[in-house]
């Protein structure tokens, strides 16, 4: 048997039998994983009550014999929420961000990242005071990001000349095209116009945790526009749309 210890985020849970759990668990190192925890809703000594979407565990985990599921054996509780799972708003946001997470997979490659970010995203929504009205969109460009699907916001796709004013997002592409390059190659077939404000706020979204993000709110032709390129580049390159509050693949 293997066994190995980890810091991880607790996604989600559910109960098969009368008092055993399987957990969607975010490892540091091992990245997305579905862990089984024989006894969890009643065992206080092996899991301290700390098993519970949101809370940050350090965890021990083993191989089942026949190396067909991955056994949960020990947590100790290393933080967690606490107003937040108050405010139903912020939880229905914080839902949405990590469905995305499972939807998308974490290798071992990106787990450290991904952890970090998962965890600065429920500091954020637990202790800011305002946050921005398109933060699940926005985690979802930084997320893809992580995993390297990052979008070049700062040249033009087809010049590679550096873009400072506004542009177009060519969703099927992932990429920009300036002025010149726009006019040249006529109408896009899935083209998005950017503003100077509304590109700025994703270059800054794709380098910055939740926590940097601004929170004032662009006027709602760039809020817009965002939208779509973000929701575009989802659905065509990674194949996920949200609906019904589960992401399907399209």
């Amino acid at each position: 048997m293997t066994e190995w210890a980890d810091h991880a985020l607790v996604l989600r849970i559910g109960h098969f039998r009368e008092s055993d759990l399987w957990l969607k668990m975010l490892c540091r190192k091992h990245g997305l994983l579905t862990l089984f925890a024989f006894g969890g809703s009643r065992s206080r000594r092996r899991f301290c009550g700390c098993l519970d979407v949101l809370n940050s565990l350090h965890c021990r985990v083993k191989t089942s014999g026949r190396g067909s599921f991955l056994n949960l054996e020990e947590a100790v509780l290393l933080c967690g929420p606490q107003s937040l799972r108050r405010n139903w708003q912020r939880m229905g946001l914080a839902a949405n961000c990590l469905r995305f997470v499972e939807a998308l997979g974490v290798n071992d490659e990106g787990a450290d990242e991904a952890f970090l970010l998962v965890e600065d995203l429920r500091k954020t929504l637990e202790e800011a005071d305002n946050i921005p009205s398109l933060l699940p969109l926005f985690f979802r460009l930084r997320f893809a990001g992580v995993l390297g699907f990052a979008p070049d916001l700062g040249r033009c796709g087809t010049c590679g000349a550096s873009i400072t004013g506004p542009a177009q997002f060519v969703v099927d592409e992932a990429q920009l095209r300036c002025p010149s390059c726009r006019a040249a190659a006529g109408p896009a077939r899935y083209g998005v116009e950017l503003g100077a404000g509304g590109l700025d706020l994703l270059r800054h979204v794709q380098q910055e945790f939740p926590s940097g993000w601004h929170a004032e709110d662009l006027p709602a032709a760039d809020r817009r526009s965002c939208a779509k390129v973000i929701d575009g580049f989802v659905q065509y390159h990674l194949g996920l749309a949200w609906e019904g509050g589960y992401f399907r693949h399209v």
